[in-house]
């Protein structure tokens, strides 16, 4: 039976609220009243490009203000149609597939800067905006969201709070939810909820804006948030070492995090068979960066420094590919490091690069920073014997991504599982963001632990009609 098929019959007779008398109405079919909210132009049968992670969507509806979406989302809910909030669709094949999807609300239209408060270090979005525009609106104060994610120019804000996808000045600035100060959050019942404030000390009300931050959508929708900012840097220095190996590459990264020095930027690459490389980025004044370079130089071997004129910090997307790529389709090869440039408020990714011919994986991953040389030991004893390649890309704070493949489907599903079965005892986590469709099935998230009890009873507070993104995220939440 089809999706349209499942939600008539599932809603066949519903509750649609009151109407200008205050007696209830009621409708025979969901869609019939829900193509009465906005205008025609707005809603349309979803298509293959609509595929959530292998299952397709019934219809898709783009409203045009928070007003829209909230009332949309009030009648699918009493309806009993599953929902599915997006945004430009670039991280759409994360987490696990739904256990149904109805209706896809795209928030491509609540696409504004509110308010940019620049004497106050604060901006107010909504959530369809994508990064790259919102971080070219604040540059020209000479400000940004110190943060440096995935496909910049594709990714949308309420996009990546739901994913809490971050980049490289997390060491720095901290991560999204350090970043995000205030939210606004459409509930399945209609409720427009708002948490939080304009100004970087408010600390009223429950903290919101940190709940639905890498929720993955199953708490309700973000239509706006609140973020405080940082000023563009100056200028910015990044040098590459090449210790001897992981165990050395280690010990540096240990040596600059227990330092004095201000880096905002700190990352292991490992390569199947080459040498590791370690990055260090300083931002600042002419001054301070000789200062950190000086510092630095006393914590490593001269001999194996090298000032670096390429763009490292894009690393992670060149393991994941330089333009988005959907749940069904291979992520792209791994591109060429760009050639460094001055700092902008965003990053485009590279050309396209061909794609692979055969399986690949990519999985998210953490440890202890003192466990990064083990860590990639563990990996490479894995891959290695079941002539899997790999390449990992892993933060200071031992946050890192790696890619198996090309190689054998069963291949790259063994060293996923034996790896998360490695890294969890130690208090780590392997998350899959992406398989190729031939690798035979693994769990996403794995082992949740004592928290699913409690994101479980949070799930019954907020959607306790599993109207949100089911099953989509951790413990089948």
């Amino acid at each position: 039976m089809t999706p349209l098929a499942n939600a008539e019959n599932a809603g066949n007779v519903v509750s649609a609220g009151n109407d200008a008398t205050g007696t209830e109405t009621r409708v025979a079919n969901p869609w019939d009243h829900l193509r009465t909210i906005g205008s025609r132009d707005q809603w349309r049968d979803a298509g293959p490009e609509d595929n959530v992670a292998g299952v397709q969507p019934a219809m898709l509806f783009e409203p045009v203000n928070e007003i829209e979406l909230a009332t949309a989302l009030r009648y699918a809910d009493s309806a009993g149609l599953s929902v599915i909030p997006r945004g430009s669709g670039s991280k759409l094949g994360w987490g696990n597939p739904p256990s149904r999807a109805d209706l896809v609300l795209s928030t491509t239209r609540l696409n504004r800067v509110i308010e940019h408060a620049s004497a106050d270090l604060t901006v107010s979005v909504e959530a369809g905006c994508t990064i790259g525009t919102l971080q070219d609106t604040l540059a020209q104060h000479g400000q940004r969201i110190a943060i440096d994610p995935l496909w910049p120019e594709h990714a949308t804000v309420g996009g990546l709070l739901s994913t809490n996808d971050s980049g490289t000045l997390r060491i720095r600035y901290g991560g999204l939810r350090d970043l995000i100060i205030g939210a606004t959050i459409a509930l399945p019942d209609g409720t427009l909820a708002s948490s939080g404030g304009k100004v970087v000390k408010n600390v009223a009300g429950y903290d919101l804006p940190k709940l639905v931050t890498g929720a993955l959508g199953t708490l309700g929708v973000i239509t706006r948030a609140v973020f405080r900012l940082h000023p563009l840097p100056h200028k910015v220095r990044s040098f590459t070492f090449l210790p001897r190996d992981a165990a050395d590459a280690n010990r540096l990264v240990l040596a600059i995090q227990d330092s004095k020095l201000a880096h905002t930027g700190l990352q292991v690459r490992f390569n199947s068979g080459a040498q590791p490389e370690v990055d260090v980025r300083f931002e600042g004044t002419d001054a301070g960066l000789a200062a950190q370079t000086e510092m630095l130089r006393k914590l490593a071997p001269p001999s194996t420094e090298t000032q670096s004129n390429e763009d490292v910090w894009h690393a992670r997307q060149h393991l994941f590919g330089a333009k988005p790529w959907s749940g069904a389709s291979l992520p792209p090869s791994q591109a060429t490091a760009r050639q460094d440039a001055k700092p902008t408020a965003s990053t485009p990714g590279d050309a396209p690069a061909a794609q692979d011919s055969q399986p690949a994986a990519i999985a998210k991953f953490s440890a202890l920073p003192a466990s990064i040389a083990n860590t990639c030991q563990q990996l490479r004893d894995l891959a290695e014997p079941l002539d899997v390649h790999w390449s990992a890309v892993v933060q200071g704070t031992g946050l890192g991504w790696i890619r198996l493949g090309p190689a054998k489907a069963n291949a790259i599903q063994q060293v996923l599982q034996k790896l998360r079965t490695q890294l969890e005892p130690a208090g780590g986590s392997l998350v899959v963001q992406y398989r190729s469709p031939e690798i035979p099935e693994i769990e996403v998230w794995g082992n949740p632990g004592d928290a699913l009890a409690l994101m479980l009873s949070v799930k019954q507070q907020f959607d306790a009609r599993k109207t949100m993104n089911p099953g989509r995220f951790v413990g089948g939440i």
